[in-house]
């Protein structure tokens, strides 16, 4: 069948057929949920914020248990990621939760580049999940999903606004992530104070163009509750672990000289807002968001790049086969063009290497010409010394035999003398 035909047939108008009976295909939703439940579910938290801002306590009391967790310093010399896979079972569903936290994120001196590391960490995960994906054996259905669904921004409460580094960091994450801001260890400021500072947050939030993630409305069902819930974003946290006694019921709260912030009390905080958007509501779209927004984009990029395209209305359809061979030949052309160059930059390296080579070889050359030089000068200088030492010498010498010789001509006409006195007298 021709294509053209192939679009006609496409383009007619579907028809509508009433069923005499029942059938059963309405129990597909039944199957989609029991196969659903005993595959289990994953579900990836991103915890952003400074060391000691309440991180871990927070997850412990949002899932209302205790994680393992190493207790991070502040004197971290760069910004590493630590995910931790947990089992966790409710009812009769199987959830695999994996945390993950920014151990050293806002400790360094230079924090310009405190995000890069988280980028690289969720681009990895995008990465292993379309590798995955291209497999000639693939198996997505029992594949462990490390795809980042949800980044909790912890924001400090001190302060009347945003750190450069917080609009930074959520500016560069906010395609690749869903971003829900939280104002960590609310507890610490003032009911009007709180109120200001989520109205500031936010008006930095939109002045920079930073995307947060919204609680969809386009369901019915949750339509009212989650356009209620984004009015109050950021949520103001507070976490504990402790259960304190307050009336005749133990509730997880905080104990202060002062009084008691109980942590499901939405008059304190707006821990319970937040479960309940993030596990009761909205989990799973925060995971479908990471499939068909996020790595999408992050798929068509890399498709982009290895040389695929969609073909439109007008243009004519490709053939993977043709895709990969020009893709091929392109590699192999670059591949000879990076060849020549560090041949040709091999070439070059060696002339140089030769060139300083000779230099000191003539450098050498005429160092040991000028030294021989030298040698030859001191040697005639010796000789010449020598010469002149001989000379005198021998005129030394000389000197010594002719002043020998008048001393003994001296002695002799001194000894004649007395002996010719006595002769005389005799006469």
């Amino acid at each position: 069948m021709a294509a053209s035909e192939m679009d006609a047939f496409a383009s007619e108008e579907k028809r509508n057929l009433e069923l005499r009976g029942h059938v059963g295909f309405d129990r597909l939703p039944d199957q989609l949920v029991s196969r659903s439940v005993a595959q289990g579910f994953c579900f990836n938290i991103l915890c952003v914020g400074e060391t000691g801002i309440g991180k871990s306590t927070l997850m412990n009391t949002l899932f209302n248990t205790t994680f393992e967790n190493e207790e991070a310093s502040h004197y971290e010399s760069d910004v590493h990621l630590r995910p931790q896979t947990y089992d966790l079972q409710e009812s009769n569903v199987n959830l695999k939760l994996t945390i993950v936290h920014t151990v050293g994120f806002g400790d360094q001196i230079n924090k310009d580049e405190s995000y890069k590391p988280i980028l690289e960490y969720i681009d990895t995960q995008f990465e292993k999940y379309l590798e995955e994906e291209l497999k000639i054996k693939r198996s997505l259905f029992n594949y462990h999903d490390t795809r980042i669904h949800i980044c909790l921004y912890f924001i400090a409460p001190n302060g009347h606004s945003l750190k450069s580094l917080d609009l930074v960091t959520m500016k560069k994450l906010d395609s690749k992530v869903n971003i829900i801001p939280v104002i960590a260890k609310a507890d610490t400021v003032s009911k009007s104070e709180l109120d200001k500072l989520k109205i500031k947050i936010m008006s930095e939030l939109v002045s920079n163009g930073v995307q947060i993630y919204q609680f969809p409305t386009e369901d019915e069902a949750v339509a009212e509750i989650n356009s209620s819930m984004n009015t109050h974003l950021p949520f103001a946290m507070v976490g504990s672990v402790e259960d304190v006694k307050v009336g005749n019921k133990m509730v997880k709260a905080r104990l202060y000289p002062w009084g008691i912030v109980q942590v499901e009390n939405e008059n304190h905080c707006d821990f319970v807002k937040l479960r309940e958007m993030l596990l009761r509501v909205n989990m799973e779209d925060l995971r479908d968001q990471t499939h068909a927004r996020h790595y999408e984009l992050y798929r068509r990029c890399k498709l982009e790049e290895m040389g695929f395209k969609d073909t439109g209305p007008d243009s004519q359809s490709f053939s993977l086969q043709e895709t990969y061979e020009a893709k091929r030949k392109e590699f192999i052309v670059e591949l000879q063009r990076k060849e020549e160059e560090m041949r040709q930059m091999f070439v070059s390296k060696v002339k140089e290497t030769e060139a300083e080579l000779k230099e000191k070889e003539k450098e050498l050359h005429e160092r040991f010409e000028q030294l021989k030089r030298m040698h030859q000068d001191e040697k005639k200088n010796l000789e010449e010394k020598r010469r002149e030492l001989e000379e005198e010498m021998n005129a030394f010498n000389r000197r010594k035999v002719a002043a020998e010789t008048l001393m003994g001509q001296a002695l002799q006409g001194c000894s004649q003398q007395p002996f010719k006195k006595d002769k005389d007298k005799k006469n």
